[in-house]
């Protein structure tokens, strides 16, 4: 099965196949879309600006414009930047930004997973959850050299959004440290083998202003706790995660003040 896949990443015909699926994706509205966006209705109001940080082929960024947002969509992969160019290249309220982020500028290895959604910047999450066989029958055999930017820049040219989702397999922390400013709202997707990334993501935040948190696991689209807690907590919640190789979520910040 491996090698199947192998081979057909490698056809030419991929990258058109790949694209094709996303437009036609894009073209549906689902149940579990219909469920993303009474979720995200919670956070994002018609007229905002919304940064798809990781945004492979568009699955939020499709969400955040039914729900009345101007999108800035982030995601340095090839094949994936081909797809979003494809589906949103001509709605004027979208902006495709062919970079990854990071807290400076420069150029950086990314990762390709043999599955778009597992492709990273980073070497400890890939390691970390190769170690853990979070992903069994999956590898990154492939290497681009990406151009890199920060949420800081990014916010004076686009302008300062009211919510960020940030997906971008264990380069969370690199990229909330090149934001220099508070926001409305943010997510940031975690796993338990490297929480400490999530645990670094928190502390920068808290130096930008006061915030509350909350989480949601997996696709369940639904705020597990009922009220917002404080960071400590977060942290007291996550721990107990620490060893579960399967669970995975994200952690929702609010900016109060």
């Amino acid at each position: 099965m491996n090698s199947f896949r192998r081979v057909i990443r490698k056809s030419p015909f991929y990258g058109f196949l790949k694209k094709l699926w996303a437009v036609n994706h894009a073209k549906q509205w689902t149940t579990k879309d219909q469920k993303m966006l009474v979720f995200y209705s919670q956070l994002i109001k018609p007229g905002d600006i919304c940064f798809d940080v990781g945004a492979n082929v568009g699955n939020r960024t499709k969400i955040f414009l039914k729900l009345g947002a101007k999108v800035v969509s982030i995601e340095p992969q090839e094949d994936c930047v081909r797809s979003l160019r494809a589906i949103y290249g001509r709605d004027p309220r979208v902006v495709i930004i062919a970079e990854a982020l990071g807290a400076k500028d420069g150029e950086i290895d990314l990762m390709i997973g043999n599955a778009s959604v597992i492709s990273s910047i980073s070497e400890e999450w890939i390691n970390a959850v190769k170690a853990s066989n979070r992903f069994p029958g999956y590898s990154w055999e492939q290497k681009q050299t990406v151009h890199m930017t920060t949420l800081d820049r990014i916010i004076q040219k686009h302008g300062i959004p009211s919510f960020i989702k940030i997906d971008v397999e264990g380069f969370e922390f690199e990229v909330i440290r090149g934001l220099l400013r508070p926001v409305n709202a943010l997510s940031i997707e975690f796993v338990p083998e490297v929480i400490d990334t999530t645990f670094r993501c928190i502390d920068h935040l808290e130096t930008l202003g006061t915030i509350c948190l909350n989480y949601s696991l997996e696709e369940t689209m639904q705020f597990a706790l009922d009220q917002w807690v404080t960071s400590e907590d977060m942290v007291r919640i996550l721990l107990g995660f620490q060893k579960d190789n399967k669970i995975w979520g994200d952690v929702y910040v609010k900016f109060t003040k």
